[in-house]
């Protein structure tokens, strides 16, 4: 045998031998703790999402999942994090609908449908409406009709510059033909703050954050975004009612991994998140802060970013928000 033969066979040996410790790899996973990168300060609903599904993937695997928060930049700092990590299956990354608004509204440092694999949605939610006391609003009807009597005055609290909770407010504005302007914050925690404290006049948001505020007085509900009541606050209309159904805009929670994670990695992720929704006792977590289980595929999650992009990328442009 010449030396080049036994140099094609040493070769193929070892791409066999890497392909094999390729192969246990992927069926032992996870072996190891998992780090889950949050990219929004602690303490919004992206926390407790968070750590629904760690918690399943510690029982279900026996591993630890490490919440790791990586906040700023309309979480570009976070997702830029994961996307520039080893694509082995132990990082992952919170995903949502802020993915599409970014890609649209911002030169964000990777391209969210090339950079990552979206591996599963698990939940969805509404945005509510809520305003503080001291502002003479009890209803929708009553906030369109002091924006138009003071035009530019009224200010709303968002948890990121792009984000849903933002859009909504600029949906809002649009649909109704007022103009409000936005305060952008680093997460649903430090807006929450300041609307209870009065430093913004309103504020859309996940009703997780809101529910507590409004429980105690702090915070007055209006309305929920969408055509449904949510079950947290049955006595709360929804926009629909209210006259405005074209204000909705779903906001879904889900994750993801960089791109090139091995395939039966991703599905076998997945295939738990898709346990942990199906749970009844997920549905009645969900509920009671304001969500709906909503599972989606990773070819499903993909469709539906895509899908987001596009809406997203309409009100963006009707609302006239810059875009940086």
């Amino acid at each position: 045998m010449n030396a080049y033969a036994v140099t094609v066979r040493l070769l193929g040996a070892c791409a066999l031998m890497g392909f094999a410790a390729s192969a246990s790899a992927q069926q032992d996973y996870p072996n190891k703790a998992i780090r889950y990168i949050v990219p929004y300060t602690p303490g919004g609903s992206t926390s407790w999402t968070s750590r629904l599904i760690g918690q399943r993937f510690n029982e279900a695997w026996g591993q630890p999942v490490i919440i790791d928060n990586r906040p700023g930049a309309s979480t570009m700092i976070g997702v830029e994090a994961a996307v520039r990590s080893k694509p082995d299956g132990y990082t992952l990354v919170y995903a949502g609908s802020a993915l599409a608004s970014n890609h649209v509204l911002l030169k964000t440092p990777y391209d969210a449908r090339k950079d990552l694999v979206l591996i599963a949605t698990l939940s969805m939610f509404e945005n509510l409406l809520a305003v503080h006391p001291s502002l003479p609003v009890r209803s929708v009807k009553d906030l369109v009709a002091l924006a138009k009597a003071r035009p530019g005055a009224l200010n709303y609290a968002s948890s990121s510059y792009g984000g849903a909770s933002h859009l909504s407010s600029v949906l809002l504005n649009n649909v109704a033909g007022i103009d409000t302007q936005a305060i952008n914050y680093k997460g649903g925690g430090p807006a929450v703050i300041d609307a209870v404290s009065g430093q913004v006049q309103f504020i859309m948001g996940g009703p997780i954050n809101l529910l507590p505020h409004v429980r105690s007085g702090r915070l007055r509900a209006i309305a929920v975004t969408g055509d449904k009541r949510v079950k947290s606050l049955p006595g709360v209309p929804s926009f629909a009612e209210a006259g405005y159904p074209a204000v909705s805009l779903p906001t879904w929670t889900g994750l993801a991994a960089p791109a090139g994670t091995p395939a039966p990695i991703v599905e076998k992720i997945s295939a738990e998140v898709a346990k942990l929704a199906a749970m009844p006792e997920t549905l009645d977590k969900l509920e009671a802060e304001g969500y709906v289980p909503y599972y989606n595929n990773p070819a499903q999650a993909a469709k539906l970013l895509n899908a987001d992009i596009a809406k997203f990328a309409r009100i963006i442009k009707e609302g006239n928000i810059k875009v940086e």
